[in-house]
């Protein structure tokens, strides 16, 4: 069975899911801020180039998005004991906390699109929504 159509809309749907509850809230805060954030969160402590390629970011740009990630106390830099010389980046409690209240703020954005969605339909994304994250490696699922 090819099942690579389903995929392809999944992924399509699932990334403008995503892009149209970032721009209904506004938020001046970049994708790449998230996207390096959660990284960090999912995936531990990495070297700023892991972080980059991780994050789908340019080394450089990395680079400058983590003086202001340092800055308002989002991540930290801690030492690498593989590399004395190496620095890691960790997400930091405080970048946490932003980072889970970033992701709440997306699913209160895109509540009332799904507003009319009865028991059913709410249970069927509730079950594709485990397989999704359990193929990805995703272990910490809201309730």
């Amino acid at each position: 069975m090819n099942t690579t159509h389903i995929l392809e809309t999944l992924l399509v749907s699932s990334h403008r899911l995503t892009r149209l509850a970032a721009q209904s809230t506004g938020s001046s805060v970049s994708s790449a801020t998230w996207a390096a954030l959660s990284v960090l969160s999912t995936d531990g402590p990495h070297r700023i180039g892991d972080l980059a390629r991780a994050a789908r970011i340019s080394q450089p740009g990395m680079t400058k998005l983590l003086q202001t990630l340092v800055e308002d106390e989002w991540v930290v830099r801690i030492a690498d004991v593989e590399d004395s010389r190496a620095w890691l980046i960790a997400v930091s409690d405080k970048g946490r906390a932003a980072l889970a209240g970033w992701r709440a703020e997306l699913a209160g954005a895109m509540a009332p699109v799904f507003d009319d969605l009865d028991a059913e339909g709410w249970s069927v994304l509730e079950r594709a929504t485990r397989i999704l994250a359990a193929r990805v490696g995703v272990t910490e699922v809201a309730a």
